[in-house]
């Protein structure tokens, strides 16, 4: 068949967190894996992460001028107008001069005008919705593109039911067995043998109020006798320096090694964005999840919800946690029974073959 020697060209946008990149970055090594010869280049927003991590994956990327509004008022929204027709304006020329065989958005500010470009010129295309409340990019674009693959049930609520697949979240494929890494695990990190071992990730910034609340419960933590790898975000790294007393305590700006830091854990507690709690049903420990109140429309909390109503993971606002904390850790702790079940439950959730999934329906939307 003469399709197998065409060189596909496909453009990818995603950006702004970890959450957006990371699964853009999944799907591009999948691609390229099947398709060693196809061209790929990536769209991104200039000032965010993605113009840093893209490269660091190896994969080309273009900035456009962009940003996502504000809640209020501000010198920001008053930018907007002019950044969303800048961007346009740019990511026309970046269409014109690549001319993709297919454009995959995986949200954030700047797959808003990539897809919108490529759509209206014909170009095939296929958004992955992360969340279990879709952002307002996505929505948009909704109506334009051929394939939307989702990680949860219901979003026919906000998107057109004949173009779904449940796929799941692309996730690290080192995770798929951290249970044969688990001595190498407590090696690495030097952990002492008889203690649980609790994990903290605050995603990939850090998250402000769960780092003042392990600070705040560092003593508690000894006298359960627990040890804590605790990753704080690179903009909370020198406020929470540890001092020599907190022999059972590690803090870590970033953790390279997830994989390990997860097998290691007996207990984790994390944020709750949709890229973590993908991450966190494959893994399939015990899990509280402290979501972070100041994302769109709440999504981490939606996000929790649909882990805990299948009684697969603990949720704790951050305003009840002064109250609840150590009241539902302690309960957690003293139940070998509660944390089997939580752990059992939310490994049922998991979606392994996500990657692959999404790349079947690119790959038909390509060989049409």
């Amino acid at each position: 068949m003469s399709t197998e020697k065409k060189t596909y060209k496909i453009i990818l946008s995603g950006g702004g967190t970890g959450g957006h990149i990371y699964p853009a970055i999944a799907i591009a090594n999948e691609l390229k894996s099947r398709f060693p010869d196809a061209e790929i280049l990536f769209v991104g927003a200039k000032d965010r992460m993605e113009m840093e991590k893209v490269p660091q994956a190896g994969y080309a990327i273009k900035g456009l001028w962009i940003s996502g509004i504000q809640r209020k008022l501000t010198l920001k929204n008053l930018m907007f107008p002019f950044k969303l027709l800048s961007s346009l304006y740019h990511a026309r020329k970046i269409v014109k001069q690549f001319k993709p065989d297919v454009a995959i958005g995986t949200g954030g500010f700047a797959s808003g005008p990539l897809l919108q470009v490529a759509t209206s010129k014909g170009v095939p295309a296929l958004i992955q919705e992360q969340n279990s409340f879709p952002g307002i990019t996505n929505k948009l674009l909704a109506k334009k593109v051929q394939k939307i693959c989702v990680a949860y049930d219901g979003l026919d609520r906000f998107f057109p039911k004949e173009k779904l697949i449940k796929t799941g979240n692309p996730v690290r494929q080192d995770l798929l067995d951290i249970d044969s890494k688990v001595a190498e695990a407590k090696k690495y990190f030097n952990l002492k043998e008889g203690k649980k071992t609790l994990l903290v990730i605050g995603g990939s910034l850090g998250a402000r109020r769960i780092n003042q609340l392990i600070k705040e419960e560092l003593d508690y933590f000894n006298t359960l006798n627990i040890q804590v790898i605790w990753q704080c975000g690179k903009l909370y790294y020198k406020t929470y320096k540890i001092d020599g007393n907190e022999k059972h305590v590690q803090l870590h700006e970033f953790i390279n090694n997830m994989d390990l830091a997860y097998a290691a854990a007996d207990i984790i507690i994390s944020r709750a964005g949709a890229s973590s709690v993908s991450e966190l049903c494959i893994v399939g420990k015990p899990v509280i999840f402290i979501p972070s109140p100041n994302v769109a429309e709440d999504h981490q909390t939606k996000n929790a919800m649909a882990i805990v109503n299948e009684n697969a993971a603990m949720l704790i606002k951050e305003s009840d946690l002064v109250v609840d904390f150590e009241n539902k850790f302690t309960q957690l702790m003293a139940s070998p029974e509660k944390q089997q079940e939580l752990g059992d439950n939310i490994k049922k959730l998991a979606l392994v073959h996500a990657t692959k999934e999404i790349v079947n329906e690119v790959e038909k939307l390509l060989k049409k």
